[in-house]
């Protein structure tokens, strides 16, 4: 792209990945139950659709699905811990 870097540190992101963000505030859980793997792990090539993890909000769990092909970068909560909506909550390649 060519532009000045930002000089918001905390926003420096090599331009060619991706955050994807929270679509509702609840808690992030990388797996669908507690003794259950994780849905994915850093490296994963994610199809369109494929659950990248659960936000529970009021006892209700919504899947987060990738949206595009990808490959996941970085997770950035850690398991059940809260999230604000539209807080990044992985890092991707998009493929």
């Amino acid at each position: 792209s060519g532009a000045a870097p930002s000089t918001e540190a905390a926003d420096v992101v090599d331009d060619r990945y991706e955050k994807i963000p929270s679509p509702i505030v609840g808690t992030m859980y990388q797996k669908p139950s507690p003794d259950a793997d994780n849905f994915i792990k850093v490296g994963d090539v994610v199809e369109p659709g494929q659950t990248l993890c659960l936000v529970e909000a009021m006892k209700l769990f919504n899947e987060i699905e990738a949206e595009f092909k990808c490959r996941i970068i970085e997770i950035l909560k850690d398991d059940a811990t809260p999230v604000e909506y539209g807080e990044s909550l992985f890092l991707v390649e998009r493929l």
